[in-house]
């Protein structure tokens, strides 16, 4: 079933892919360990080069997702490569998850920020103190917003994990190509 194929997702889809996977691995490292209650000992979270810098990816994040999810209606069609059923199956269900997850982080920083009363400190100084929208609102009191987000983000590393060996099997030992579609530079046409 190996099937060589030259085919290779677009440009803007393989930069938006590999900005979105740099961006979440690096706000993943610097996610400030027990942030919540730092914040409770009266910790400022601009002192914190590590808690901007996670707050600050966490928004990127968040645009890039945005402009991918809009690009999908406008990209080429994706390169298809021959793979068992349950293959295409199970690669649809981790991009399904990685999508959810994609979006799912920032609403839940979001969440935990307004719903702690905890500034979201962003680079450049920018600072937004209070989010009384989110602090007022039902959802707030649903769960402990920062739980939640400590466990999608480390949700979302396991997938992306799978995701990553994934195309290194397919690479490797099945050699069909699937790792060459989205690598970034020249590839056969």
């Amino acid at each position: 079933m190996t099937q060589n194929t030259t085919a290779r997702y677009d440009p803007v889809s393989r930069v938006f892919h590999w900005l979105t996977a740099i961006a979440v691995t690096i706000a993943f490292i610097l996610g400030p360990e027990h942030f919540g209650r730092l914040m409770k000992q009266g910790v400022d979270p601009a002192s914190h080069s590590d808690i901007v810098w996670h707050e600050s990816l966490g928004i990127v994040v968040l645009v890039l997702t945005m402009l991918r999810l809009l690009w999908l209606a406008f990209r080429p069609a994706p390169p298809e490569i021959s793979m068992a059923n349950w293959m295409h199956a199970t690669a649809k269900l981790v991009h399904l998850a990685l999508w959810a997850l994609l979006l799912a982080l920032p609403i839940s920083a979001v969440l935990a920020l307004g719903s702690e009363a905890h500034p979201l400190t962003l680079l450049g100084g920018v600072r937004i103190n209070q989010m009384p929208l989110i602090a007022d609102s039902a959802l707030a009191g649903l769960a402990d917003w920062g739980d939640v987000h400590g466990f999608l983000g480390d949700a979302i590393m396991a997938f992306a994990g799978l995701h990553a060996l994934a195309a290194i099997y397919h690479q490797v030992v099945l050699k069909d190509g699937v790792l060459s579609t989205m690598l970034p530079g020249k590839g056969k046409r």
